[in-house]
C-alpha cells in the first residue's frame, strides 16, 4: 500500500514539474512575441531580430503575426531567401486555414510570389504555381501586379489550346477587380461627396490610398482588357458558344458571361447572340439578363417593349452603382444604335447615381468624337468638337482614379486635335472666347488660348 502511494505521489510530482515547465515555456513565448511585436512595430528591427528567432524555433504556433512580420524582417532586412522561404513554409505550416481573415493566406502566397519574382530567387513556373494556389484560395486578397501577371500566365497556357479556360479566368478575375472597385469607389465618394468638409490627416490618408490603389486595379483591368481582346474575336467565340450552348443553356453564370462578351466584343448582329441574351433572360430572370434582353426587342422592333424591359430591369436593381452601371449599358447600347444624343441622356442618367463613374464621362467623350466630321462646316468648327470632348475627358480622370490612366491616353488625344493657332487665327475668333458647339452637341466650350 505504501508503495502505491509513493508511485502515485512520484506520478503526480511528475506531472506538475510537466504542466509548470509547459507554463514557464508559454510565459516565455508570450514575453518573447511582446517584446518581438513592440520592437518591431517601433521599426528596430535590429532589437526584435533575437526574440523572433526564439519565437521562429520554440513557438511556432503562437501567432501569425510571427509570419505576417517575420517576411519583413527576412525579405527586407536581412535579405535571406533561405530565412524568407523558412518562414513561409512554417506559415503554411502551422497556419495551413486560409478562411481566417486575419490570417490572408492568399496574401502570403501572393508576397512570397513577388519576393521570389523581385529577387529572380524562382523560375516563371515555379512562380505561376505559387500565384496559382493564391488564386484558388482568393483572387480578392492577391497582389494588383500578381492578379494581372497570373492572367497573362493563363493566357500563355491556354490560348490556343483551351480558350474557354482563359475567358473563365478573366471573368473570375475582373469580378473580382470590380468588387474591390466598387468598395473604393463607395469609400472615395463617401469621403468627397461633400467638398466644404475638411478632412482629418487620418481621413486624408486613407483618401490618397484608396485612390492610388483604385488606380492599380483600374490599370490591371485596363490591362486585362488588353489581353483578352486579342483573343475574344467574335471569330472565336461564336463556334466557341455554339459547341457549348446545349450543355449550358441553364446555366446562368455561363450565359451572362457570354452574352457580356459578345455584347461588349460587338457580335450582337450574330443570330447566336439573340439566342443567348433569351436563354439568360429565362434562365436568371435580373436587372442584368432584361437589360441585354431590352436590346433584342429594340432590335426586333419592338422599340415599347425594349423601353418597358430596360425600365423593369432599372427598376429592379437597388444599389446606386449597380444604378449607374445599368444606365451606363443603355447608353451603350443606344451608341450601338446611332442614337448618340440618347445615349449621352443616358450616360449623364448614370452620372446621377454614382457621380465619380468615369466611364460614363469617357462614353460622353468618345460620342463627340465620332461626331467631328459631322459637327462642324470647315477645320476650325470640326476641331472645337474635340474641345468638348477633351472636358469629358478631363471630368472622367478628375473624378474617377481606377480610368484615369485610360483617360490620360483620351486627353492626349482630344488635345493633339484642338485648332491651332492658326487655324483660331485663320476663323478669326478670339483666343479664351466662348464658342457652342453647332448639331446635336449643343455645348459652350473655350476656345485654345
Amino acid at each position: 500500500m505504501k508503495k502505491i502511494t509513493f508511485l502515485l505521489a512520484v506520478t503526480m510530482l511528475l506531472a506538475t514539474g510537466k504542466t509548470n515547465a509547459q507554463d514557464d515555456a508559454k510565459r516565455e513565448c508570450t514575453i518573447k512575441y511582446n517584446l518581438f511585436k513592440g520592437d518591431f512595430k517601433s521599426k528596430k528591427y535590429d532589437e526584435a531580430f533575437p526574440n523572433w528567432e526564439y519565437l521562429m524555433s520554440n513557438c511556432q504556433d503562437l501567432s501569425v503575426n510571427i509570419y505576417k512580420y517575420g517576411s519583413t524582417l527576412a525579405e527586407d532586412v536581412k535579405k535571406d531567401p533561405a530565412l524568407a522561404k523558412k518562414v513561409y513554409e512554417q506559415r503554411l505550416q502551422y497556419f495551413p486555414k486560409h478562411h481566417d481573415v486575419k490570417n490572408n493566406l492568399a496574401k502570403a502566397h501572393s508576397d512570397y510570389a513577388t519576393y521570389l519574382a523581385k529577387n529572380n530567387l524562382a523560375s516563371e513556373d515555379e512562380i505561376f504555381k505559387i500565384l496559382e494556389t493564391a488564386y484558388n484560395i482568393s483572387p480578392r486578397d492577391m497582389g494588383v501586379k500578381n492578379i494581372f501577371k497570373y492572367f497573362k500566365g493563363i493566357t500563355a497556357r491556354n490560348k490556343d489550346t483551351a480558350p474557354q479556360k482563359v475567358f473563365d479566368t478573366y471573368d473570375d478575375v475582373l469580378e473580382s477587380v470590380s468588387e474591390k472597385l466598387d468598395d473604393y469607389s463607395k469609400k472615395i465618394s463617401k469621403l468627397t461627396k461633400d467638398s466644404t468638409v475638411v478632412l482629418s490627416k487620418k481621413e486624408a490618408r486613407r483618401l490618397r490610398a484608396y485612390k492610388i490603389n483604385s488606380k492599380a486595379l483600374g490599370q490591371v483591368e485596363g490591362g486585362l482588357d488588353a489581353i483578352i481582346s486579342e483573343i475574344a474575336t467574335c471569330e472565336r467565340l461564336v463556334p466557341l458558344y455554339q459547341r457549348d450552348f446545349e450543355a449550358n443553356k441553364g446555366n446562368a453564370t455561363w450565359l451572362r458571361r457570354a452574352v457580356s462578351r459578345m455584347f461588349n466584343k460587338g457580335c450582337q448582329e450574330d443570330p447566336l447572340y439573340e439566342t443567348l441574351a433569351k436563354a439568360y433572360a429565362e434562365s436568371a430572370p435580373s436587372p442584368d439578363s432584361y437589360s441585354f434582353y431590352a436590346g433584342i426587342l429594340e432590335k426586333n422592333g419592338d422599340t415599347s417593349g425594349a423601353t418597358a424591359m430596360r425600365q423593369k430591369a432599372f427598376d429592379l436593381e437597388t444599389d446606386p452603382l449597380k444604378k449607374a452601371k445599368t444606365k451606363l449599358k443603355f447608353a451603350q447600347a443606344a451608341k450601338s444604335r446611332g442614337q448618340l444624343s440618347k445615349a449621352r441622356s443616358l450616360a449623364r442618367e448614370a452620372l446621377k447615381f454614382n457621380p465619380n463613374f468615369g466611364k460614363a464621362y469617357l462614353l460622353i467623350a468618345r460620342l463627340y468624337q465620332s461626331s467631328v466630321n459631322n459637327c462642324g462646316s470647315n477645320e476650325f468648327e470640326k476641331r472645337m468638337v474635340y474641345a468638348a470632348a477633351l472636358r469629358q475627358a478631363q471630368k472622367a480622370s478628375s473624378v474617377d482614379p481606377s480610368i484615369s490612366s485610360a483617360a490620360r491616353k483620351y486627353i492626349a488625344s482630344y488635345r493633339a486635335n484642338l485648332p491651332s493657332k492658326k487655324i483660331i487665327f485663320t476663323e478669326g475668333v478670339t483666343p479664351g472666347s466662348s464658342y457652342t458647339i453647332k448639331c446635336w452637341i449643343g455645348e459652350t466650350v473655350r476656345v485654345p488660348n
